[in-house]
């Protein structure tokens, strides 16, 4: 597929594939995991087929998956665009059953630690996009702010972003230095960003970086009424996927499945067309481990919808009332500060 095809722009300037890859699930969350040689080979396989936009986190394994994405890009550095994401002090804090920070903290000496680690796991001189991942109530976003200003000045960061951060710190934090991009949960399976973020980021000229738009693969179309999670997935402590939350969810699937076989598509490229329908600053970072699903996501540049067929989707969007939060609750907590 032509590279070009891809091309989007996050924040007035950071150039990127319309197409991102999100690699948490190699190290964390979605097992099981294959083997990093396999891992590799994906990675770079996406790069091969269209895909310039990479993202991470130091606190995904911990420090695996930079590990990981550093070994995979090493050799094509130049020719794509990392992202990745600060906001824990991962060695002070204790760590939940899944090997998780619980706590956070995004004062100037622990982004500076975080910034060091991750250029050396990432195997690069700076980070392209570098998000705080949670926003850390006990810092003022504007120290924040003025500090990544100092990592720019440096020449160690290139652009900068938040996570599942609310409307106003949005305002406050770009205010003191332009955000190229804000990245928070989207998808036909929760549209909640549609309310204040996203008018938000129009005013103020800031990209916008879904991820789990496939809903965490519900709208894949690979899950059924029968389908159980292990306790080691992450789905299996999200309320929108208990059995019962399950069962009446799939109807928002079933749909999905009708429209891609009008549209001689497949349900995730519908979902992900879907969101690149919404606004030409939305790029979309699905996460899979197979080649063949990259493939997949990065068909959904080709399908196509008229303004008579978005309007019937979200007519049928707004009919189907989705069952359950989209996080457990204390993770939820950490969101929208």
């Amino acid at each position: 597929m032509d590279k070009r095809i891809l091309e989007r722009i996050l924040g007035g300037e950071l150039e990127v594939s319309a197409i991102g890859l999100g690699c948490m699930g190699f190290t964390q969350s979605y097992p099981p995991y294959i083997p990093d040689e396999d891992a590799i080979k994906v990675i770079r396989g996406a790069y091969d087929e269209g895909v310039s936009f990479f993202d991470t986190a130091e606190v995904y394994g911990p420090y695996k998956n930079e590990d990981l994405l550093g070994r995979a890009l090493e050799p094509i550095r130049n020719h794509v665009i990392i992202a990745t994401k600060f906001g824990y002090d991962i060695e002070n804090n204790t760590l939940d059953a899944s090997g998780r920070p619980i706590a956070l903290s995004s004062k100037p000496e622990v982004i500076r630690k975080a910034i060091e680690g991750s250029l050396r796991r990432l195997r690069t001189d700076h980070i392209d996009l570098y998000y705080q991942h949670r926003v850390d109530p006990g810092t003022p976003i504007e120290e924040v702010a003025e500090c990544i200003k100092d990592l720019i000045r440096e020449g160690k960061v290139l652009h900068w972003g938040l996570s599942e951060a609310s409307a106003q710190t949005i305002e406050r934090a770009d205010k003191v230095l332009h955000l190229a991009a804000v990245q928070s949960e989207y998808s036909m399976w929760y549209r909640n960003p549609e309310k204040e973020i996203l008018p938000t980021l129009e005013r103020l000229g800031i990209g916008f970086v879904p991820f789990s738009p496939l809903g965490k693969a519900v709208l894949t179309g690979r899950f059924n009424k029968d389908t159980k999670f292990g306790k080691d997935d992450f789905r299996s402590q999200i309320p929108r996927f208990s059995e019962e939350n399950l069962k009446h969810n799939l109807e928002l699937t079933d749909y999905v499945k009708a429209v891609a076989e009008r549209k001689g598509t497949t349900p995730a490229a519908v979902a992900l067309a879907w969101l690149l329908n919404q606004k030409p600053w939305i790029v979309p970072i699905p996460g899979t481990k197979r080649i063949e699903r990259v493939r997949e996501n990065i068909s959904s540049v080709n399908v196509e919808f008229s303004e008579e067929e978005l309007e019937e989707i979200r007519n049928v969007l707004n009919s189907i009332e989705i069952e359950g939060d989209r996080y457990p609750e204390e993770q939820e907590r950490l969101t929208g500060r």
